[in-house]
């Protein structure tokens, strides 16, 4: 079932989505080489903390820390780790969610650790640009698929390849709400989107194919050719006047 929000709602959805926005920053100002995945869920969890709110991803399926932090060919759901030391060249997958008065914002960076090859950098360039392109299709009256479809052409377009496996979603009382969001689609297709939605929508994509798997920590997921994948997200309320974005700082 899909729930509109109300103003205050989405309100309470935006403070948790700034505290997000703010944790992902001074995360990332943290990543350079020698620098271990777990010691950067360490800091997230210590700001999220500090402004009284609470993570989103802790225990939640059984996950045991703030952040999900995916490194080069992980796609999503990089599980921090005192083992993973970071290295120049390397990208990593920075995904938040923190929940303030019940409500969630969910976001995700990917960042460089370091120089990164021209190749890399575009597709880092060209994820972000997807997820804009996503969020350009969000006002009321357009169709979910046209999101999705806005993502795929542009990713594609560009040389690269969306992963089909894993989508954005609904969000506000629970992380994952109706509707899914792919990152595919044909245009003017899907039901039509409402003011009070609010959607997270994060592309995912991959240097190479398409295809993904999942690691034996049964969290993981990697592409099948072990190429590098970037992914980008945000939580959106759809407003008459169009999508406004609740996970990016003022």
């Amino acid at each position: 079932m899909i729930t509109l929000k109300s103003k205050d709602e989405i309100e309470k959805i935006r403070r948790a989505g700034q505290v997000v926005a703010e944790c992902i920053l001074r995360t990332a100002e943290q990543v350079k080489p020698g620098v271990t995945t777990l010691d950067l869920d360490r800091i997230a969890e210590e700001y999220i903390v500090s402004q009284g709110l609470r993570p989103a991803f802790k225990g939640y399926l059984g996950f045991r820390h703030t952040l999900c932090l995916s490194i080069n060919e992980e796609v999503v759901h990089g599980i921090p780790s005192k083992k993973r030391v970071l290295k120049e060249g390397d990208i990593l997958g920075i995904d938040c969610g923190a929940i303030y008065e019940g409500f969630y914002g969910d976001s995700a960076r990917t960042v460089p650790c370091g120089p990164v090859g021209p190749e890399v950098q575009r597709l880092m360039d060209v994820t972000r640009e997807s997820l804009d392109r996503g969020i350009e299709q969000m006002h009321p009256h357009k169709r979910l698929y046209d999101i999705g479809a806005a993502v795929q052409a542009h990713a594609e377009g560009q040389g690269f390849s969306v992963v089909k496996e894993y989508v954005g979603h609904g969000i506000g009382r629970a992380l994952h709400e109706d509707p899914q969001v792919p990152n595919y689609g044909t245009p003017g297709t899907g039901m039509r989107l409402k003011e009070g939605m609010v959607l997270a929508i994060e592309p995912m994509v991959n240097l190479g194919g398409q295809e993904t798997y999942i690691l034996g920590d049964g969290w993981t997921v990697v592409t099948k050719d072990g190429s590098f994948s970037a992914h980008f997200e945000d939580t959106i309320a759809i407003t008459e006047k169009g999508p406004e974005i609740l996970t990016r700082l003022k």
